[in-house]
């Protein structure tokens, strides 16, 4: 696992990067997406929601998304909403360097956004308490996911649906702290992995195998279809951690922009993101 910095560009494009507000300062997310071509963010409710609900232009801001926030039932259901929308149209607004109203969700099957305009994005959201965490990304499908570092996950009960033979072999020889705490990054490896393939939690996680190179770093484990083009991170972000799956091209080849728009990997906020 790796924990850098948020000033760090990795293969698997750095750190997240925190964002106080929708005034930003957005200078860290727009250098990373111009070098890097994909940024992870990462914030809290605490002041996202606020701002959207104080913004005199919500209305104009949250665009197609107005009718859906009119349905919830509950304020805090609305507030939740209006956040996460918020956190993924300002941080896709800064990338592109475009205004925040010219950002224009589009939805693709089982609830996934698009932006309206820019076929070539893909986006993931994840959140979990109160960590929003967002990535955009126009070199290649990408996902996200989070979970708190001190959850516990029964090896015993979840072993068998989380993990391939060979790692559930590896697991069981480890102490128990050890344990815990590879299955959990697994567990968010996985959620990410299939957010950027666009299955969610239709894939079954006992058929994706994660395995380190030479150089430590985490690969899918053969035989996964495009193994060299996918590049994987993990991250520890206050008390979560946050995972990243992202699909490049493969080496010689150039990334098929119409491969990012048909994963993109944002779940459909509707229900809990479980990561």
């Amino acid at each position: 696992m790796t924990a850098g910095g948020a000033g760090e560009t990795t293969a698997a494009g750095g750190a997240p990067v925190y964002v106080n507000c929708p005034d930003g300062p957005w200078d860290s997310v727009q250098d990373r997406f111009g070098i890097a071509g994909r940024v992870v963010v990462h914030t809290t409710w605490g002041v996202w929601a606020p701002a959207a609900l104080l913004d005199p232009e919500l209305h104009r801001t949250l665009g197609r998304d107005w009718p859906r926030y009119r349905q919830f039932p509950g304020s805090v259901q609305r507030l939740g909403f209006a956040a996460s929308r918020y956190v993924m149209k300002y941080t896709v607004a800064a990338a592109l360097e475009v205004p925040v109203q010219a950002i224009d969700f589009t939805f693709r099957p089982g609830g996934r956004p698009g932006v309206r305009g820019w076929d070539e994005l893909s986006l993931s959201l994840a959140h979990t308490d109160e960590l929003l965490v967002v990535a955009v990304s126009r070199t290649g499908a990408i996902g996200v996911d989070i979970e708190r570092a001190d959850r516990s996950i029964p090896f015993d009960l979840m072993g068998e649906e989380m993990c391939t033979p060979r790692e559930a072999r590896r697991l069981a020889a480890l102490p128990p702290e050890r344990q815990r705490a590879e299955l959990l990054r697994l567990w968010t490896l996985k959620e990410a992995y299939t957010k950027a393939l666009g299955y969610g939690l239709r894939h079954s996680f006992s058929r994706v195998g994660f395995e380190e190179d030479a150089e430590g770093r985490t690969r899918l484990a053969a035989p996964a279809p495009d193994t060299d083009a996918w590049t994987f991170d993990t991250h520890r972000v206050d008390r979560y951690l946050v995972s990243e799956a992202h699909r490049g091209a493969l080496p010689g080849r150039a990334a098929d922009p119409s491969a990012a728009a048909g994963t993109s990997a944002a779940e459909d906020e509707g229900a809990r993101d479980r990561g």
